[in-house]
């Protein structure tokens, strides 16, 4: 079985998604560059509870009533892309992974070269739900 990972596209009233800056540790992959919150799925493992998992040990956030946007295959694995309606306080997460959070309108996020890959699946939300 091919690698997969899990990701989620939270947005906000203000149709912005939220993203996560990367630690600047050069051993990692893409590091200091702006990413949609997930991980990796781990084995027996479903992308389900792998987004539940990723956000509680990432953000400390218990969530739920999320759903799928999209699967894509990337070059390096299979891609689980969940999305949900979120008007989160960045100001009140305890983030345990990553430098920051942020929120970014489609304008901005065109800009930035995300983690991963993600700017297509980011362009491709952002076309659905205009």
């Amino acid at each position: 079985m091919s690698t997969q990972g899990c990701s989620i596209i939270f947005l906000n009233r203000r149709q912005e998604v939220l993203l996560l800056l990367r630690d600047d540790i050069p051993s990692i992959p893409y590091p200091n560059q702006w990413d949609l919150p997930g991980g990796h799925v781990e084995k027996d493992e479903t992308p389900e509870a792998c987004i539940i998992r990723e956000m509680k040990e990432e953000i400390g956030l218990a969530i739920e009533g999320f759903e799928l946007f999209v699967i894509t295959q990337m070059p390096d694995r299979t891609e689980f892309t969940f999305w949900k309606r979120a008007d989160l306080d960045i100001d009140a997460i305890d983030l345990t992974e990553g430098q920051r959070l942020g929120w970014f309108s489609a304008a901005e996020i065109r800009a930035l070269p995300l983690a991963f890959g993600f700017n297509q699946v980011v362009e491709t939300f952002f076309e659905r739900i205009d």
